[in-house]
């Protein structure tokens, strides 16, 4: 029933303005009552009083933060098999984990059946979130990215058979090579390898790598590159480190939309030695460094990105350390920086 009325146009309407407003009052009073249906509505007035509507529940608020996983880079120095690891990361309590093709290749060879890794994850409650790879896709010579084509394709097969979300396309290969190597090349080159990837539920994704001195080591080449690849599966992947190393920093994260993000890694690093000078080995658990993390965990909120992040650490000094200590220590830290960022 449609309770809206006009108001009179006219001093000599048959309802004056005063008994318009006390209808209106009367309505709404009515509707707040939660009789909505009595008002005006006679014959279901008497077949009983109207029925009270279940209360609206206020809206939840969008429970902000990441699932974490665990880039076994973390602990790639303490030379675990995958299996390991696998267990480590789940009583550490992570989301997934991102592992490297030779931990991959190594259970293979040695008998093991990816349909059982397969199941372990899935017992252990883990995501494959992504995989790191090294494939020469964005290098010059052509036979060589035929090559290149061929072995991410098998390392594909191999994490579609784990159920793996993505897989790193770094500009890997030899220095001078692709260094020299133009971004809108790279772009036509990164889209035959999204082209190869078709026939798998696994995606690249353009990874940034900082080290570089030209080619992909900045945040606007990696979007670049993934957006001139027109290609509806381009996608990059950042990390805290490299965009400080490569001199971009997270200041252009809130200018990003989160559909192009295939992943981020997380890490952090310390003040000194200085951006120049810092390498991998330097990075640190999240907290311990000097990255404005709080704040780079709410611009990447703010772009619409909901999947997972990942934790990716070469320190060799937790090499020294129990792997589970490690990952525990690392995650609990990553955790506390991003109740900080969200709290409130």
């Amino acid at each position: 029933m449609n309770q809206q009325q006009h108001p009179p146009e006219s001093p000599q309407s048959e309802i004056s303005r005063r008994s318009w407003i006390a209808r209106g009052a009367a309505v709404a009073g009515a509707l707040a009552a939660g009789g909505c249906g009595s008002v005006g509505s006679p014959r279901r007035a008497e077949a009983g009083p109207a029925s009270v509507p279940e209360p609206v529940p206020e809206p939840v608020p969008e429970k902000r933060g990441y699932d974490i996983s665990l880039n076994t880079s973390t602990l790639r120095g303490h030379k675990l098999p995958i299996t390991k690891t696998i267990e480590i990361a789940a009583e550490a309590g992570y989301a997934g984990i991102e592992p490297w093709p030779n931990e991959v290749g190594d259970y293979v060879e040695s008998g093991g059946k990816l349909a059982d890794l397969r199941r372990m994850l899935e017992d252990k409650g883990l995501k494959v979130t992504g995989a790191i790879a090294f494939a020469r896709w964005i290098v010059d010579d052509a036979a060589e990215r035929r090559k290149a084509l061929e072995e991410a394709k098998r390392f594909m097969d191999q994490l579609a058979q784990i159920s793996a979300t993505h897989v790193a396309a770094p500009p890997s290969g030899p220095g001078a090579e692709v260094e020299k190597v133009e971004l809108l090349a790279a772009a036509e080159r990164y889209r035959d390898l999204l082209v190869a990837s078709e026939e798998f539920p696994v995606i690249p994704a353009v990874e940034v790598w900082g080290f570089r001195k030209k080619t992909l080591k900045r945040l606007g080449q990696a979007v670049l590159v993934a957006l001139e690849a027109d290609h509806p599966r381009a996608c990059v992947l950042p990390d805290v480190y490299h965009l400080y190393k490569g001199g971009s920093g997270l200041g252009g994260i809130p200018l990003l939309s989160g559909k192009i993000l295939g992943g981020f890694h997380l890490n952090d690093y310390p003040a000194d030695p200085p951006r120049e000078k810092i390498a991998d080995r330097h990075r640190v658990h999240c907290g311990d460094g000097v990255a404005p993390l709080e704040k780079f965990f709410r611009d990447l909120w703010s772009t619409g990105y909901r999947g997972a992040l990942s934790i990716e650490l070469f320190n060799p000094d937790y090499w020294k350390q129990d792997p589970l200590k490690v990952a525990k220590e690392s995650l609990e830290k990553t955790r506390r920086v991003m109740e900080r960022a969200f709290a409130g």
